[in-house]
């Protein structure tokens, strides 16, 4: 029987986007630092970890992989919704798809980000794309937003078997780093409605994966929140510490091993590929430090299924009904729609965004 999608005519996965080859790869970087005034010559600098991949972001393939995922997930349960594409960064461009999605007819839509947790760059300005690209498409559809999905039993259960299956390459008693993109210090104060949900979040999923580890094994272990992927100004705080410094630290210890978990990530783009299993595994491997790596959720069954759930969940809610919002940890279900002083800019005044979203 099919599953009613109502008042939903279609789904969009949003997304930041990548180069998909080398003579992508400066505009890309140009159009993701708009407006702050990066030279380009530091821009190419920062492109050398795309050229040191054949200049292309595995980010695109992953959507790809992940649209087929959810599509085959969707059929499953006779979820007959068409799901759409598009990026902040770069083709399909999100102004694009939302022309092609009022050009097919679509009125309602509820979006995918592959982003799970609150804060500006995870949440609110994907929010402002949507505003600003709806300002732009006449007819466009209306646009709701999932509720944050990284304390979502799929979410965390994915990375829970990751973790367990990256300990067993390791020695007994080796610590687990789980691994996020770092922000400024200012953006997390003010992320989510009462401010600090990046941390509290990110904090919170960890500790639930260390609780299934330790029971499965029947041994507490050291677990540490640790960042990659810091840039800015060296003056603006972020938060710390960066990954390859707490290597130094574990391996000052004594540590035997350690599990880098980037529980931060929801697939295997340039912050993992380069900064993990780059960079850290490099600092790893000069401090004789035994490192694996646990894998992202990409399109595991558990987070695929989830994404679906959550979209017929949010139509139930839509329709009135009081759906069953599944949650691990102590922060309870995320809110579907964000205030509107949420997750602040912080060197700008705030733009408008998609109501709906």
């Amino acid at each position: 029987m099919p599953v009613d999608a109502s008042p939903y005519d279609a789904v969009l996965l949003l997304s930041f986007g990548g180069p998909e080859k080398p003579a992508d790869v400066l505009p890309f970087l140009q159009n993701v630092t708009s407006g702050r005034g990066i030279p380009d010559e530091r821009l190419r600098e920062v492109g050398e970890h795309y050229y040191a991949f054949g200049g292309k972001s595995p980010i695109n393939d992953q959507n790809r992989a992940l649209l087929a995922a959810l599509r085959a997930s969707f059929d499953e349960i006779g979820l007959d919704l068409p799901i759409y594409w598009g990026n902040r960064n770069w083709a399909p461009y999100l102004t694009d798809t939302l022309r092609e999605m009022a050009e097919d007819g679509i009125r309602r839509a509820v979006v995918i980000v592959t982003s799970a947790y609150p804060s500006y760059s995870g949440c609110r300005q994907y929010r402002e794309n949507l505003g600003d690209a709806d300002r732009q498409v006449p007819d466009a559809p209306r646009i709701d937003k999932l509720r944050h999905y990284a304390n979502h039993p799929g979410f965390v259960g994915s990375f829970v078997e990751a973790t367990a299956k990256a300990l067993d390459e390791l020695p007994e008693g080796s610590a687990i780093a789980y691994v996020t993109h770092s922000i400024p210090t200012a953006m997390n104060a003010t992320s989510g409605p009462d401010g600090n949900a990046y941390v509290d979040w990110h904090l919170d999923v960890a500790a639930e994966i260390d609780a299934e580890i330790e029971r499965r094994t029947g041994r507490p272990r050291r677990s540490d929140l640790v960042y990659c992927s810091r840039s800015g100004p060296p003056q603006v705080p972020w938060l710390e510490p960066d990954v390859n410094d707490h290597l130094e630290s574990l391996a000052a210890d004594g540590v035997p091993g350690v599990a880098v978990v980037p529980i931060g990530f929801v697939s295997d783009h340039m912050e993992v590929i380069y900064d993990l299993d780059t960079e850290a595994a490099a600092t790893a491997e000069k401090l004789h430090l035994p490192m694996a790596r646990a894998a992202t959720p990409g399109t595991d069954e558990q987070f695929v299924t989830m994404l679906r759930d959550l979209v017929v969940e949010r139509a139930a809610a839509e329709r009135g009904e009081q759906p069953a919002r599944p949650c691990a940890g102590r922060l309870g279900p995320a809110w579907d729609d964000c205030r509107h002083d949420c997750c602040p800019p912080l060197r700008r005044p705030t733009r408008p965004v998609k109501e709906s979203a």
